[in-house]
């Protein structure tokens, strides 16, 4: 069978949305084929908001989650591998999903909490779901 991480990524993408909440995508950017600005990068992760009003051209497809945004007012196409992918989840709420039980997965019980400023002072809450 085909993987099932990206049909999560794109259901949970648009549940995020279709609730007003902002996805934010957590992402190992130490995986080969991983294209991200490095510069963001922290401890190896970078938090992405992939919301339409922070992204263009979007897609997420078998292979991956690809589009173009600034950061830091530079344009970059970026680039996600599907394995690469640690978590979705909404901004506001922390709702959403933490990835790591299909083969080539990082365990996500090794994965650290994104640090990523919150409007409200509350971190999100990931939680596992098998």
């Amino acid at each position: 069978m085909t993987p099932s991480r990206p049909y999560l990524v794109r259901a949970l993408h648009e549940w995020i949305l279709d609730n007003q909440c902002t996805p934010y995508l957590l992402v190992d950017a130490g995986l080969q084929g991983v294209q991200v600005p490095q510069e963001f990068v922290n401890d190896g992760q970078i938090v992405l908001n992939i919301s339409p009003a922070a992204v263009q051209n979007l897609l997420i497809d078998n292979d991956g989650l690809s589009f173009n945004a600034r950061f830091g007012g530079v344009p970059m196409a970026v680039f996600v591998p599907v394995v690469a992918i640690l978590a979705i989840y909404a901004r506001e709420n922390g709702q959403g999903m933490v990835f790591g039980t299909e083969a080539g997965a990082p365990d996500p019980d090794d994965l650290p909490t994104p640090s990523t400023p919150e409007p409200s002072g509350n971190k999100p809450a990931l939680k596992v779901v098998k």
